[in-house]
């Protein structure tokens, strides 16, 4: 059978919610050393299990969305989906994926091992804990048929430069049909005035996030590069590409210069998932999209980029549905009916 080619992309923090409260235990049982190793260094350094995490009775949002749980969380169910994807059907020809999901992409093409993985995420997730400041807010830059709606792109752009004159504002990530937009508490407030209200629920803050990719991380960035050493790193074994859509070949991949960006870069910085998508779809022409679990929200941006970009002739979100009604071009691991076409 000839294998089909797929770019994997890893999700980022949020995406543990309580609809996946148990998630390792309901599709990784049989990963109980990878887990107790996680959990071994998480002990050392005086943070719950991941397993007591998972195997909670309830969900609890100060818990388990906190950066310091969350990150390992989400760590351990994609790393765990990542080494179930059945690669005698699937060839995967590059890894990327959205904020703590560099991370992630890090680990699953090999340029960290497990040991190291863990130790770089359970770090950031403790110095964002510790140390981060700022929030982030969500606006969307798409209409209702997810296509992209520039007048909403030029009413995000107006309100950011507006917020700037009061405190801090940054474009924090680009997430297909969302900004994600970051700043200081007189930027966040600035922000909420100038945007209108949108789809009934825009803008939103997201809770418990700080200013992620932004220079109001400077000081993270810094611990980070103090705490974690270069030596760390390896050469992948998978093409990664990063949050400029910049694409790190394993055979000419410079450690030092993925350490660099890696913890200075890519933490202070925009982070632009829409050219990690785009550049890949382009420079890689895969047959799928695998979305590594936890969690669904990855779905719709994605869909948002493949729209905005007509890949396979899809123009609008009803085209992408009965694309994936049809024959499904991306396949998200957090969806029990994709996850059947990926897993061995």
């Amino acid at each position: 059978m000839t294998r089909q080619s797929a770019i994997v992309i890893a999700p980022g923090r949020g995406t543990y919610g309580k609809p996946e409260l148990g998630y390792l235990a309901r599709h990784h049982g049989d990963k109980k050393d990878f887990f107790a190793a996680i959990d071994d260094f998480r002990r050392a350094n005086g943070r719950t299990p991941i397993l007591e995490l998972d195997s909670a009775k309830n969900y609890a949002a100060a818990r388990h969305a906190s950066s310091e749980n969350a990150s390992a969380l989400i760590y351990a169910c994609a790393l765990a989906d990542f080494m179930d994807i059945d690669q005698s059907r699937f060839e995967i020809v590059a890894v990327t994926g959205n904020s703590l999901g560099w991370y992630l992409a890090l680990a699953a093409a090999g340029a960290l091992s497990p040991e190291n993985a863990i130790r770089l995420v359970d770090s950031m997730g403790a110095l964002m804990e510790e140390h981060g400041v700022g929030g982030q807010l969500v606006y969307p830059v798409t209409n209702a048929d997810w296509q992209p709606d520039a007048a909403r792109a030029e009413t995000v752009k107006k309100a950011l430069a507006a917020a700037k004159k009061t405190g801090a504002a940054f474009n924090s990530i680009h997430l297909g049909g969302m900004a994600i937009l970051a700043g200081d508490e007189a930027g966040l407030a600035a922000l909420e005035e100038n945007l209108p209200p949108a789809d009934e629920r825009f803008p939103f803050r997201l809770a418990r996030h700080a200013a992620f990719h932004t220079p109001l991380l400077a000081g993270v960035s810094q611990m980070a590069v103090d705490a974690l050493p270069s030596s760390l790193f390896a050469k992948p074994s998978l093409p990664l590409v990063d949050g400029r859509g910049e694409i790190w070949q394993p055979a000419f991949c410079d450690i030092e210069n993925l350490h660099n960006y890696t913890l200075t870069r890519q933490i202070t910085e925009t982070y632009n998932f829409t050219a990690c998508v785009e550049i890949g779809l382009k420079e890689f022409a895969p047959d799928r999209l695998i979305i590594l679990g936890p969690g669904t929200s990855m779905g719709p941006p994605v869909a948002q980029i493949l729209i905005a970009n007509r890949w396979h002739n899809m123009h609008s979100k009803a085209d992408f549905i009965a694309r994936q009604k049809q024959d499904p071009f991306v396949l998200a691991m957090g969806m029990e009916d994709q996850r059947k076409r990926v897993v061995k």
